[in-house]
Formats: C-alpha cells, sequence, structure tokens
C-alpha cells in the first residue's frame, strides 16, 4: 500500500492531475504485479501522457 501512495503522490505532483485519476492507473498496475514505487510511478506517467 506505501508503493501505491508513494506513486499517487509523485504523479499528482508532476503532473497536475486529478487524485481520483491517478489512484485509478496506480491501483489497476498494482493489481497487475507491478510493486516498485518507481516502476509504478513510471508506468502512470505513461498512461497519463497518452
Amino acid at each position: 500500500m506505501d508503493a501505491q501512495r508513494i506513486a499517487v503522490d509523485a504523479i499528482v505532483a508532476l503532473t497536475d492531475c486529478d487524485r481520483e485519476a491517478a489512484i485509478a492507473f496506480i491501483r489497476k498496475f498494482y493489481l497487475a504485479g507491478v510493486r516498485d514505487p518507481k516502476r509504478l510511478t513510471f508506468k502512470g506517467l505513461q498512461a497519463l501522457r497518452s
């Protein structure tokens, strides 16, 4: 759970996107097996970019 919080905080700080949208992206990747906060942040930023 800590990895998700770190990734969401980083994405919101970097992009000023909606916190709920970031949580939805991160939760999806976390449930898919990505547990590293840096990897979650990277994947979340990629998803929000497109």
